[in-house]
Order: structure tokens, then sequence, then C-alpha cells
């Protein structure tokens, strides 16, 4: 049985505009200047981690794709380090679906776009392809998940198999339309959208979840949530600040709806994390309201 599917969408005109992969992402209720530093230090992780040759390309203040040379890297960093609101985007290919991804959403919290926005979030996410996952394991993956949130002071996050998707090209999101609610463990990402309003909520259950404040504290600490939950392939560990992250078995799992494969683990600590999940206001190119709202409640229903 094949832990992870392989998927390979494409538009018409031959664009590879979905294929499967690994998200570690995390949402922080916080003004970019009170992160930049630590956004850096898990950058650099995640580069260490994979390699920087992994990552090669950068868009410019024009819009246009640069190579990721020396100049680029010190382009990253004054504007992490130096912008009030700056986004990040670096891949290993300017064209088609990246293995290799960084992308961060940084936003000015106090200023009169969001002062009174209490969605508003800063947000960061990184990408490994499936081969990582397979080549090093799973514990391997989730210590680099820990570290890169070691200083993050993050509200909630997860880590996944993930539709790595060009959501933004026609056909990017309708083509995952039939293949999300067959594999129900692989999330759909659409982290810019999600910026603007999750606030300090969760976005449901995955392989790895990781809990901040409030949500944690609503729940009881990281004690009281493990002993909300029952089965033994699941994990809670406390991490510093106030925060946990929520473990469900030891690989992380695609599941199969035409299998009959329907993420026990996954359904348990959703049905916990509930009172507290995002939904999303608008719905994907190609997807209803009701077909989002399907996806979102699909460890619930």
């Amino acid at each position: 049985m094949a832990r992870i599917p392989e998927i390979r969408l494409h538009t018409k005109q031959g664009v590879l505009v979905v294929r499967e992969g690994v998200s570690i992402c995390f949402y922080m209720r916080r003004s970019h200047k009170e992160i930049a530093q630590a956004v850096m230090r898990s950058l650099e992780t995640y580069s260490h981690a994979v390699g920087q040759q992994a990552l090669g390309w950068y868009v410019d203040p024009e819009g246009d794709w640069q190579e990721l040379d020396d100049a680029g890297w010190d382009h990253t960093r004054l504007k992490l380090l130096e912008r009030s609101s700056p986004i990040l985007r670096l891949r290993d290919t300017p064209s088609g679906v990246s293995q290799y991804a960084f992308d961060y959403y940084g936003k000015s919290l106090d200023s009169p776009l969001f002062v009174n926005n209490p969605g508003a979030v800063c947000a960061v996410s990184f990408w490994l392809p499936p081969e990582y996952l397979e080549t090093h394991g799973p514990a391997h993956v989730r210590e680099l998940a820990l570290e890169l949130a070691a200083p993050l002071p993050f509200n909630s996050g997860h880590a996944s198999l993930a539709f790595n998707s060009l959501m933004q090209l026609p056909g990017g999101s309708a083509e995952l339309r039939p293949w999300c609610f067959r594999y129900p463990g692989m999330n759909i990402q659409s982290l810019e959208d999600t910026t603007w309003d999750i606030g300090t909520r969760v976005q449901g259950a995955y392989w790895l979840t990781f809990l901040g404040q409030p949500v944690l504290g609503e729940l009881g600490g990281a004690s009281r949530l493990r002993d909300c939950l029952s089965s033994p392939d699941i994990s809670v560990r406390e991490l510093e600040g106030e925060r946990a992250v929520v473990t469900l078995g030891d690989w992380p799992e695609a599941g199969d709806t035409e299998e009959g494969r329907e993420l026990p683990l996954h359904r348990e600590l959703a049905r916990i994390l509930e009172p507290w999940l995002h939904q999303r206001q608008n719905p994907w190119s190609g997807f209803t309201q009701e077909d989002v709202r399907r996806w979102e409640r699909r460890f619930l229903d």
C-alpha cells in the first residue's frame, strides 16, 4: 500500500499545476516587526536542512523571478528584516510546481489596513517533496518541523501531506476537487488567502497539529488535551512558550475514501478542535461554498 499517492495534474497546455508534497505551515497573530528575526531563523534552519541549492529563485520587487545568488539572498534578508509587511517567495524552479518552496506573508497589524481585522495574521510555509520524506523518514521530518517551529510565536500550525498546487492559474484549484475528497489527509493550502481571516483559530486536524494560545489554554493545556485523546497512536508533546504539538501516528497518511481508509486518528482530534475550526470565507475556483464546507468538515461529518 502506497503511503503517498502520486498525483500529477496538468492543464490542457501541459503545465503541471498539482503534485503531491509535504507542507509545514505556521500562523502568527503578531506584527511582522515582532517576528522578523524568528522567521529569519526558521528560514535558515530550512535552508540548512534541504541545502541552500534547493532554493534557487526568488520574486523581485517587480514580480519577476530572479536567481537566488548571493545578491539575491542579501536582498531577501534585507526585505525580511527591514520591511514592515514583506511578502517572500523562494522556489527551486521559476516555472511549474516547485518541490522545495518557502513563502512568507508579513503584516503590520497596527496599520490602518489591519487594525480592525482580528483575523489578519503573518504566516509562513515550507515545502518538501515526498522523496525527502521517504529518504529521511518521518521522524526526521517531524524534528525538522519542530526546529522550524521553535523560534516562532505561532498561534497554530500544521504539517502534513498536501496538494502542492499553482492555485492562481486557471484550473489550478478546479483540478483538485475530485482528489481532495478521495485523499482527506492531504491538505489544500491557500496561504495568502488564509492570512486575512484565520486569526487565532486552527485549520483542522493534521499529522502534526501545532497549538498555541489561546486555543491550547482553552483546551485546558497540553496535559488536559492528552487526557481527552483515547488512541495510543496519538501523542501530545509540550513545547516552550505554552505551546504543544499533537502527532497522529508515525507517518503522515493521505487516507483513501475509495479504499475505506478514513483516518480515525484525524477524526478523533478534529472532534476536539471543532469549536476552534477556521472557516474559509470564499470558495476556491472550481469549488462551491458547499464543497469548501464539506472539505473543511471532512473528519467531522
